[in-house]
């Protein structure tokens, strides 16, 4: 929230006009002195006073002698004003400028990356420090501000209150604002509370009192000090949690974990397996406790866009944030990274309008009834970097997850195997999104064949040249788009794919082979 000081308090009463001209003074006659022309509103004749009666009786009494004192009295005599008028008030004080904090950047960071933070209680305040305009025959003097009186001020630390000290910050808020209202004017409460507020279990609230207790926020460290902040939830009654990848990446090798639930108990834990290619790991608690209540999972095939989002995270550090939309689309492709650069990752992914932050990495995303459609992952941002890039300034609308169906999968791996499994057809493709479907290089990585002896693409056909522009149904417009299509699969699937060689188009079917761990 943002407060502006113009330098002009409430109750100050307005400053008078001056007048076009300073009024002429009167000299002093040496004569008798004749009346001035009178104000306008004034009697135009003197009124006489009635003189007493005559001793003799005579009548019309005589002329009375003029008496000294005349109507109206002449003008005093006024001094001439300087031959130029200083404008400026005497005794009028600057206009105060309103002091407020500064910006408080809550910018934690997201996989050891850090986040563009939040502004909260900035202000840009304006204070007029000049004078008020002459004023003539008299100086005006502006009131000073009453103490405890300044609105923006007030805002500004109520605000502040309310972000660090929670709920707490809600409670000073009213009792400052209670004992602030000098109105005098008295309020009358019921006697009566109104009943218990009931919830459905399938409002947003029901949905959150249900989600929050199984959702926790982690933090990773590495060795060297180095990490950030994330969010996972409770995967099965073991105390494993499923999160992002690039969440723990840092605590991988000799690193620390730890995740926190929205009761304040906090657990320290170890990283079971990672997969950086599908961007999920599952961490596991230690000494972790018999209650956990793992999030039921739903089916994310049968999302439908326009359907309701929830979502559940840690944005900028700020823990058991709960936040709403809608599916927006289904199978965006989308490439993120790591934040290190050492890596990608690739998902079909569920597009989400509800707001996602750096910190609601590998938080759930929800259904209208509560269960695990996806893990949010990525955005896309105004800010240099892209999806998943380091420059990230926030939610825009256009957040993305991975399908739970996907995640699921992997998770079970890797708590079975410690590495993950992916599907694949055997082929390097390009990376460039220029290509109009997804290119079979001529060479592979590291020298290697761009086709593979013997893998599915190779038994198909395939041949380097080719443009894959299909697969089933679904339309291949780069390399990381098949990359993403394939990794929604399990090897041993069978695929149709549509590929094009010297201008004419193909269509093969193929049965994906499998790789297992990042290498």
């Amino acid at each position: 929230m943002s407060t502006e000081n113009e330098g002009i308090n409430e109750g100050t009463t307005p400053v008078p006009p001056a007048p076009s001209a300073p009024p002429v003074p009167v000299e002093t006659p040496s004569a008798a002195p004749q009346p001035p022309v009178p104000d306008a509103g004034a009697p135009t004749t003197p009124l006489p006073q009635t003189p007493a009666a005559p001793a003799d009786g005579a009548w019309p009494p005589p002329t009375a002698p003029a008496a000294a004192t005349e109507w109206p009295p002449p003008t005093a005599p006024q001094a001439a004003p300087p031959a130029v008028p200083a404008y400026a008030t005497a005794g009028a004080p600057a206009a105060p400028a309103y002091a407020e904090p500064g910006t408080h950047a809550y910018g934690a960071t997201d996989g050891g990356v850090p986040q563009a933070g939040a502004a909260f209680g900035s202000s840009s305040g304006s204070g007029s420090g000049g004078g008020q305009p002459p004023v003539w025959g008299a100086s005006y003097q502006q009131p000073a501000p009453k103490a405890g009186k300044g609105r923006g001020g007030l805002v500004a630390a109520l605000l502040i209150a309310a972000l660090v000290a929670g709920g707490l910050g809600g409670g000073i808020g009213y009792t400052l604002a209670k004992n602030d209202d000098s109105s005098g004017s008295t309020t009358v409460s019921s006697s009566t509370s109104g009943g218990a507020v009931k919830r459905d279990p399938g409002t947003v609230a029901g949905v959150a009192a249900k989600a929050l207790p199984s959702t926790v926020t982690i933090e990773a460290e590495s060795s060297n000090g180095e990490g950030g902040t994330g969010t996972g939830f409770v995967f099965d009654t073991q105390g494993h949690i499923v999160t992002n990848n690039h969440v723990v990446a840092d605590a991988v090798d000799g690193g620390k974990v730890t995740a926190t639930f929205p009761d304040g108990k906090k657990y320290n834990a170890e990283v079971v397996g990672h997969a950086q290619g599908y961007d999920v790991a599952v961490i596991k608690l230690k000494n972790a406790p018999s209650n956990l209540k793992p999030l039921t999972l739903g089916n994310s095939d049968e999302v439908a866009v326009g359907d309701s989002t929830i979502a559940i995270g840690a944005p900028f550090g700020l823990s058991n944030t709960v936040t709403t939309g809608i599916i927006s689309a289904k199978n965006r492709p989308v490439a993120s990274s790591d934040g290190s650069g050492s890596s990608s990752s690739y998902m079909s992914a569920l597009q989400t309008d509800a707001s996602i932050n750096p910190g609601n990495s590998g938080g759930p995303l929800l259904d209208a009834q509560g269960n695990v459609i996806g893990i949010n992952s990525a955005i896309q941002s105004t800010g240099s970097g892209g999806l998943g890039g380091a420059a990230q300034s926030g939610s825009i609308g256009l957040g993305f997850a991975i399908p739970i169906n996907q995640a699921k999968y992997v998770a079970q791996q890797l708590i079975k195997t410690g590495e993950p499994v992916y599907a694949k057809i055997g082929a390097s493709v390009s990376l460039d999104e220029s290509t109009g479907g997804a290119k079979i290089t001529d060479q592979g990585a590291g020298g290697s064949d761009a086709v593979e002896a013997g893998g599915p693409a190779a038994e198909a056909g395939l041949k380097p040249g080719d443009v894959i522009t299909k697969l089933d149904d679904t339309v291949i417009d780069s390399g990381p788009t098949l990359i993403g299509e394939i990794w929604t699969h399990q090897p041993g699937d069978k695929v149709t794919i549509t590929y094009e060689r010297d201008g004419k188009t193909h269509t093969v079917d193929l049965t994906l082979g499998s790789r297992t761990g990042d290498n």
